[in-house]
């Protein structure tokens, strides 16, 4: 099934064939990216170490136009790599770091040596290329303490995790080098991506497929806080939007960065209720467990609510999946990709 793109932004695309280059191709939102650009008759090269991503991320979207998609395994830290990787690209779109905020916390040398010094070696290699926009991935995690919601742009606190300094750092060097050296740059902070492909495992997995695995598996999930933390869930769908409309915009979004939401604030537990819901519905499991709580986990930000305003006047941004959208077309894919058999070897 071909990935949801609204038809206006298709066909620009289709109008103007270029060479993109999407860094985290083999992990959740860069495979999307992916497969929007294949579909929509790009040529698409990948890049990935594959530390978080899969490979099963990069063999569901290749068939789309194998001849237009070429992927290589390889690892930003590394700036000859990135040079490579730029060489005749027409815009980047960089989605590749090392994710979670108690990750950041627990190896914090880890997240700056893929997120900021990954970065840098992108922007220098797309520089040197004369690549014509770099689109980057940035968060919400950067608003930090700062108490005000809705979050808007201008206004960031102080970062609660390395996660969000790592990420902050990454905004800071972009805007340098559209300032300094005059490459088009454009941050998207993302606010709690969710759907297909999304990793329900390991330690630092997101809440939305962790706790589907936990009800899956006939546990009860565990809640960090009281379930009242607050957060603007966004489908991925959205974010795939944001970043093309952002590549293809006017010369006015270079250096600036935009929030990417949908503009509504869901608590954990009424999300929790939906998924439950939605599971119950599906014939899935037969009953709600109660949610288990547990402390809540250092650098987490309480609530979290964006306006996308900015957003959708510099480049038409307009979110097509509400949380309900989004949940109902990404819970048959969690469910059957918990059914599926572990690769071997």
């Amino acid at each position: 099934m071909a990935p949801f793109l609204p038809d206006d932004l298709a066909a620009t695309l289709r109008a103007a064939p270029r060479t993109w280059l999407v860094t985290g191709a083999a992990g959740f939102i860069g495979s999307h990216l992916v497969e929007g650009l294949l579909y929509a008759g790009q040529t698409v090269r990948g890049l990935d170490n594959l530390s978080t991503g899969r490979m099963e991320n990069v063999e569901a979207v290749r068939d789309v136009a194998p001849e237009r998609y070429t992927f290589a395994e390889a690892d930003l830290r590394s700036l000859d790599a990135c040079r490579d990787a730029c060489a005749g690209v027409d815009v980047v779109l960089h989605q590749a770091a090392l994710g979670s905020v108690p990750r950041s916390v627990a190896d914090p040398l880890a997240t700056h040596t893929n997120n900021v010094d990954g970065t840098l070696n992108v922007l220098v290699a797309a520089r040197d290329a004369g690549v014509s926009r770099v689109v980057f991935a940035s968060s919400s995690s950067v608003y930090g303490d700062h108490p005000a919601l809705p979050k808007v742009e201008a206004n960031v606190g102080t970062p609660l995790s390395p996660y969000a300094v790592s990420k902050r750092t990454g905004e800071l060097y972009a805007r340098t080098f559209w300032d300094h050296y005059g490459l088009s740059t454009v941050g998207l902070r993302y606010f709690n991506v969710f759907g297909a492909r999304q990793d329900p495992d390991g330690p630092y997995a997101a809440v939305l497929p962790k706790w589907i695995a936990t009800l899956v598996a006939g546990e009860a999930p565990t809640v960090y806080g009281d379930g009242e933390t607050s957060r603007d869930f966004c489908y991925v769908a959205n974010v795939v939007q944001a970043n093309l409309r952002a590549a293809l915009a006017g010369p006015e979004v270079s250096g600036r960065v935009f929030n990417v939401a949908v503009g509504d604030r869901t608590t954990l537990r009424e999300l929790y209720a939906a998924v439950a819901e939605g599971l119950v519905a599906a014939g899935v499991i037969d009953s709600v467990p109660a949610l288990k709580t547990a402390d809540f986990r250092p650098g987490d930000i309480r609530h979290s609510l964006a306006d996308t305003s900015a957003a959708r006047a510099a480049f038409g941004y307009s979110p097509t999946h509400r949380v309900a959208d989004g949940l109902r077309e990404a819970l048959a894919w969690y469910v059957a990709s918990l059914a599926r058999p572990a690769a071997v070897g």
